[in-house]
C-alpha cells in the first residue's frame, strides 16, 4: 500500500507537525516501504504456531501496599529555579511559547 504525500499532510497537520515539502516525499516514501513489509508479514504462514504473549518466564512480582513517608516537599524543591506554591513554573509550550 503506498501512501500519498496528501495522507502524510493529512496526519502531520494531526500531530500538529509541520514538514517541507522533500521531507513529506520522503516520509510518504520511508511510510510506504514500512507499510509494505507489515503486509508482507501477512503471507507468512502462521498455522500451528503457538501464540506468544510473552517471552518472560517470570510472573508479575506484587508487593505489599503499603504507604510509606514521601520526601520533604522543601528538599524537593531545593534545586527548582523557578517556583510558586510548590508548583515548578516551566516555560508555555502551547501558543507559540507566548504568556497564556
Amino acid at each position: 500500500m503506498k501512501l500519498s504525500q496528501e495522507e502524510v499532510r493529512h496526519v502531520a497537520k494531526l500531530s500538529k507537525l509541520t514538514f517541507s515539502e522533500s521531507e513529506t516525499e520522503a516520509f510518504a516514501t520511508t511510510l510506504s516501504k514500512i507499510v509494505e513489509m507489515v503486509e508482507m508479514l501477512e503471507e507468512v504462514d502462521t498455522q500451528g504456531v503457538a501464540v506468544t504473549t510473552t517471552m518472560a518466564d517470570r510472573k508479575t512480582v506484587i508487593r505489599e501496599d503499603v504507604a510509606e513517608n514521601g520526601t520533604d516537599r522543601d528538599l524537593l524543591f531545593k534545586n527548582v529555579p523557578e517556583k510558586e506554591n510548590y508548583f515548578i513554573k516551566v516555560p508555555a509550550i502551547l501558543d507559540d511559547g507566548g504568556d497564556a
